[in-house]
């Protein structure tokens, strides 16, 4: 009996001991403005996995900065494609692993109801104190607002009004506190299942700013990490993409 006992104990502790080997960790970097859904994808992945997420988000240039600079990222979830493909290129990411995860759109949003029209007249009306972005030169979503207001032949009747956030997460936070009475955010920021959470937008027409196409890469530190490998193949996956779609990205 005590042998018996003692077997089926031992192989417990070996069952436990192989699945503690087999699950890790994986460090991300993630844009700002797919926090949300990556936070849904991390814990359906932990789920199915047994490995756990880490998750940073910030702006996509200051995170090359941090990457640079030797920050411990294995995979990095930037919010355009130029720069995994530059990490790539000076050799602080996998070649191969690049892949687009997401295609993203900008949305001009109030937090107030009605403020925003469905075309967006209130940007040329002009009645507003503040609009807010993201920083252009670290944020791509930033960089595409400053696109559409080009665009539209509107940038110097807006530049004095504007109020830009660090990343577009804090470009959203200026909005949703009525800091400033507009701004362009992400559309997945106020965006599930196809319908706006609160206040009013107007989803910038996309033939206003060039597509912003998101990659994902895995970084040199995350070479050969099964973990990391692991999230990039279920960022590819049906329940990853399901996600991806209900935020109003395109594929």
């Amino acid at each position: 009996m005590k042998s018996h006992l003692s077997q089926v104990l031992t192989g417990l502790v070996f069952a436990v001991s192989s699945l503690a080997s087999q699950s890790a960790e994986v460090q991300v970097a993630v844009a700002a403005n797919f926090t949300a859904p990556m936070q849904k994808i991390a814990a359906e992945f932990e789920k199915d996995t047994g490995h756990k997420v880490l998750l940073s988000s910030g702006a996509t240039g200051k995170f090359y900065a941090q990457i640079k600079n030797g920050a411990p990222f294995e995979v990095f979830l930037a919010a355009d494609d130029e720069t995994p493909a530059k990490l790539e290129t000076e050799g602080d990411a996998v070649p191969g692993s690049r892949f687009t995860y997401a295609i993203g759109k900008l949305m001009l949003w109030s937090a107030q109801p009605g403020y925003v029209d469905d075309q967006g007249a209130v940007l040329k009306k002009g009645q507003f104190q503040h609009l807010a972005i993201a920083n252009p030169k670290t944020a791509p979503y930033g960089a595409a607002a400053m696109e559409v207001l080009t665009h539209l032949n509107l940038l110097d009747a807006v530049q004095p009004k504007l109020v830009t956030g660090e990343n577009i997460a804090q470009a959203h936070q200026f909005v949703a506190t009525g800091n400033a009475q507009l701004g362009f955010v992400a559309l997945s920021q106020v965006m599930e299942n196809g319908k706006l959470t609160g206040g009013s937008g107007w989803p910038v027409p996309t033939k206003l700013y060039e597509p912003i196409r998101q990659d994902a890469v895995i970084l040199a530190k995350g070479k050969d990490q099964p973990a990391a490998e692991a999230l990039m193949k279920y960022l590819k996956g049906r329940k990853a993409t399901a996600i991806i779609k209900s935020y109003g990205y395109d594929l």
